[in-house]
């Protein structure tokens, strides 16, 4: 069923100068619904702490011209070459991590150190890495002998070394989303089941130790399971996001006139925008990004597999890890901010405040546009 359902959304090749124009128009639907809401709720914000309402607006909309200019670029780049950069991408990422935990270049927000500033802008390192090891991955998968797992020793020595340094600023939300990116990427590879369920086994494991022996990831999972036992405390954000939810119900409280983002609901622009969205459009209106979302994952998969039948695995391989990539951190935001899921730190892909995160989602979708332009030139 779910082969058809890819099937159908595959790229017509009547699509003007052989673009995908169905993905590009839903990605410019969720920025620009992304802008009107990340200036709804930041307005308080912005306007009380900064003396400037439109700060954020007048930012993300600098964010969004350069990565709709990343994405354009990226469009004219070949695959092949993408395919070369994969290994140095990836080791300068993982340089970057490594000095955004230095004293003096990183930048601590909150009490993490995800940050570095250069020329005025902060760049968050773990964005530039999710891609960059989607590629590595990719180029491994394509070059590896099905019937052993051996050659995948690398790439999985290097996402836990990623891992660690991630889980050092400390960023578990990061770090959780690329491994399930990863591990949904072997898995469409053909990992064979056995393989795939003790490399799972092994990660829900780590992740199981690691929230037990850290009072602060404890304190989040407590909080999940009963955010009403301390609202006022470590339940507060998922408490107030809740509530956000239920004052919209259906159809919203009408645009502009959330109450939670009056200094009650924190990250209220960022990683909890969701909230505000369900709190002035209604829940209604969350169905719907979340079935874009769900395109979005899907119509990557159609990519991918004309890419394979096209007859280059690499570009399908990262075509399927882009797919999961976006969705699993957009799966991932909407879980915290329904409370389905532990609060972590994750913005929202295409509608959360962020230049980080939009510049790289945007050098993601310019890659599989690359990818499905290159696929339709050779059939």
């Amino acid at each position: 069923m779910t082969s058809a359902v890819i099937k159908n959304l595959a790229p017509s090749r009547g699509s003007l100068a052989g673009w995908d124009w169905p993905l590009i128009s839903v990605v410019l639907g969720l920025v620009s619904l992304g802008l009107i809401f990340v200036y709804s709720a930041s307005i308080p914000y912005a306007g009380e702490r900064l003396a400037d309402s439109d700060f954020f607006l007048r930012r993300q909309q600098i964010f969004l011209i350069i990565s709709i200019a990343t994405a354009a670029l990226v469009t004219q780049v070949p695959v092949d070459i993408w395919r070369r950069l994969a290994l140095p991408m990836t080791l300068l990422g993982v340089g970057l991590l490594v000095l955004v935990l230095v004293p003096g270049i990183g930048r601590e927000v909150n009490g993490s150190m995800r940050w570095i500033t250069a020329a005025g802008l902060r760049v968050q390192p773990s964005e530039w890495v999710k891609v960059s090891f989607v590629l590595y991955l990719a180029l491994l998968l394509t070059r590896r002998n099905k019937d052993s797992v051996v050659p995948l020793l690398g790439p999985l020595v290097v996402l836990l070394f990623i891992t660690l340094l991630l889980l050092a600023e400390p960023d578990l939300g990061a770090a959780a989303v690329l491994a399930m990116t990863a591990a949904g990427m072997l898995f469409l590879a053909g990992l064979p089941i056995g393989q795939f369920l003790l490399l799972n086994t092994g990660l829900l494991s780590a992740v199981a130790v690691l929230t037990v022996i850290s009072p602060y990831r404890m304190a989040r999972l407590t909080a999940f399971v009963d955010p009403w036992a301390d609202p006022l405390a470590s339940g507060f954000q998922l408490t107030q996001s809740l509530m956000a939810f239920g004052r919209g119900g259906w159809s919203g409280v009408g645009l502009g006139q959330s109450v939670q983002k009056l200094f009650y609901l924190p990250e209220a622009h960022t990683d909890f925008l969701l909230a505000v969205i369900a709190e002035e459009l209604g829940l209604l209106a969350v169905l719907l990004i979340i079935a874009a979302y769900a395109w979005l994952t899907l119509r990557a998969f159609a990519i991918a597999r004309n890419a394979l039948a096209a007859g280059n695995p690499f570009a399908s391989q990262v075509a399927y890890g882009l797919g999961l990539l976006i969705g699993v951190q957009a799966l991932v935001n909407i879980g915290v901010n329904m409370g389905v899921l532990p609060t972590k730190g994750l913005t929202l892909p295409l509608l959360s405040y962020g230049g980080s995160s939009l510049l790289f989602t945007g050098l993601a979708l310019g890659l599989l546009l690359r990818i499905d332009h290159e696929t339709r030139a050779a059939t």
